[in-house]
């Protein structure tokens, strides 16, 4: 063996036998030091690069991810480590135990941090993929770091104290309420995490709304502890995971997935303009594009009802039935809408009175915009209620407006 044969050269050399065999030992530890780094040296400079070299060919994103994650690094640390624990063991067996525990529980940790890697590597790969369904998966992999670390430690003591593991276990069990207490956030997470996925209640992308932490805007991130949201002024929301079980909030998605972006704005129209059309605006109604058909069918179909009970229209106009301008004027909504091709047709559709109010009486809008982009949303809607406001006063109605100090000036007082 080497170290006989070490020890056998410095007692010739006059060095007295028990320092010759520990020096002969710790002449073969460093030489085995010294093998392994240069083991790590040669993968370091010339296969890692192979690696990278091969990852960037591909055409595979998920290699790029393991790279970037390094995790072929800290598989190349476990090489060498483990190298000097063999060698140790054929070279010197039963010496430099606190040497060969020592590397053990570094081979133990550096194992750890590779499995962190490789997760983080999984978790970057599916979170970049453009599945729109995807759920998140950053909570459930952190907590399994958390998982890997601790059982990490516990072997890295039992290891260092050379005792089994399983008593520890037991003792963490007695600790267990101090556990809960120090990781009490984490634990809260998890379990917040675990419901988050299985009821799919929240994606990275979606828009949501939680006043309570004043967020609104997009999830850019799920973690166990907190979920990111970065608002529409481009600040960032973080959110306990926990409170969006606890707590309520608002996801957008559904309105994301669906065919069009809900319109519900109302106008309110001041009573005192609505009135019987008489036969000049029922002409001039006629005149419009929207109406030319409306106005004489509705017409005809009041006749022939009047008629059928015998009313005598001549007596008062309230006898019978009659068109009203704010009833034409609601059929005319009703027919713009449909003709805006960028409205859509297929989802709820409304044009309502809602309750009379001492503003006035409000005509309210409830239809689905086509597109659900935000600003192509606002400038839809803006279109709409641009061309109403115009064409209130051609049916004799009024939009209802508070005074202002300019309305009062104006007043003429006597």
């Amino acid at each position: 063996m080497l170290i006989t044969w070490i020890e056998h050269f410095l007692v010739s050399i006059g060095a007295p036998e028990p320092a010759a065999d520990e020096i002969a030992v710790a002449v073969v530890a460093a030489l085995i030091f010294a093998a392994a780094f240069l083991v790590y040296w040669m993968l370091k400079n010339h296969l890692l690069n192979l690696i990278h070299r091969v990852t960037e060919k591909t055409s595979n994103t998920w290699d790029d991810k393991l790279m970037d994650a390094r995790v072929f690094h800290r598989i190349l640390r476990l090489i060498p480590l483990t190298f000097i624990l063999i060698s140790l063991d054929r070279v010197a067996p039963g010496q430099l135990v606190l040497i060969h525990r020592v590397i053990f529980s570094v081979i133990i940790f550096i194992g750890a941090r590779t499995v962190e890697a490789f997760l983080n590597a999984v978790s970057d790969v599916y979170h970049s993929s453009m599945d729109e369904h995807r759920k998140p998966i950053r909570p459930l992999f952190q907590a399994l770091m958390i998982v890997t670390y601790l059982l990490a430690g516990i072997f890295m003591i039992s290891v260092l104290i050379n005792k089994e593991p399983w008593g520890l276990f037991s003792l963490l069990g007695g600790m267990t309420a101090v556990t809960m207490l120090v990781f009490k956030d984490s634990i809260l997470g998890f379990v917040a995490g675990i419901q988050l996925g299985a009821n799919d209640m929240v994606r990275e992308g979606d828009w949501i709304e939680m006043p309570k932490y004043g967020a609104d805007g997009d999830v850019i991130e799920v973690t166990v502890n907190t979920v990111k949201v970065r608002n529409w002024d481009k600040t960032i929301s973080t959110i306990p995971t926990y409170a969006l079980i606890s707590d309520s909030f608002k996801n957008w998605r559904g309105m994301s997935e669906s065919g069009g972006r809900r319109i519900k704005r109302s106008i309110c129209i001041d009573m005192n303009t609505v009135k019987f059309a008489d036969d000049k605006m029922l002409e001039k109604f006629q005149r419009m594009d929207l109406l030319k058909e409306y106005v004489p069918k509705k017409q005809e179909d009041i006749n022939a009802e009047n008629a059928e009970r015998n009313i005598d229209l001549s007596a008062t106009v309230v006898n019978g039935r009659r068109q009203t301008n704010l009833g034409i004027f609601r059929a005319y909504l009703v027919n713009y809408l449909h003709n805006n091709p960028k409205i859509h047709k297929g989802m709820t559709f409304l044009v309502r009175h809602l309750q009379p109010t001492p503003q006035g009486l409000p005509i309210e809008i409830y239809v689905f915009s086509a597109d659900k982009n935000w600003v192509a949303y606002e400038g839809i809607q803006a279109d709409i209620f641009d061309h109403v406001l115009a064409a209130i006063p051609e049916f004799g109605l009024r939009v209802y407006q508070q005074p202002s100090g300019n309305d009062i000036a104006a007043l003429k007082i006597g």
